[in-house]
């Protein structure tokens, strides 16, 4: 049986209505693609607990959560992710990519024009409606 994964993503989305993306680093699995940033849930947590903990570890700035956009399950092949993305806004700090390889403010019009990883995309799909 494939190994399974939950994981969340954040969608944070500033006053200019720009989403903060990331690149993952060629050393991460998926190398080169672009997702919005979060991370596994752990053992007990919520969706919203593990998105505030995974953006505190990888990106130095707290976050708040708040509406579900997307619940995404894919099949890479050697694994399956099921992705639950969030809306988010920080509340405090300012984002410092400690894992990826870049990052970047896009306007919501050009999400399109990023390389996301495939269980992202139905999420950057719904936001360009």
């Amino acid at each position: 049986m494939k190994k399974q994964v939950h994981v969340v993503g954040a969608i944070i989305e500033n006053d200019k209505q720009e989403i903060y993306c990331a690149q993952r680093s060629p050393q991460m699995s998926l190398p080169n693609y672009w997702e919005f940033p979060g991370g596994k849930i752990e053992k007990d947590e919520t969706p919203q607990q593990a998105l505030k903990r995974e953006i505190l570890e990888e990106f130095t700035c707290e976050i708040v959560v708040g509406d579900k956009v997307e619940d995404t399950t894919y099949d890479y092949g050697t694994f399956i992710v099921r992705l639950e993305t969030y809306m988010a806004k920080i509340v405090n700090g300012t984002p410092v990519a400690l894992e990826h390889s870049d990052t970047k403010w896009i306007k919501r019009a050009s999400l399109n024009e990023l390389d996301f990883a495939p269980a992202d995309i139905p999420a950057v799909e719904k936001l360009l409606k």
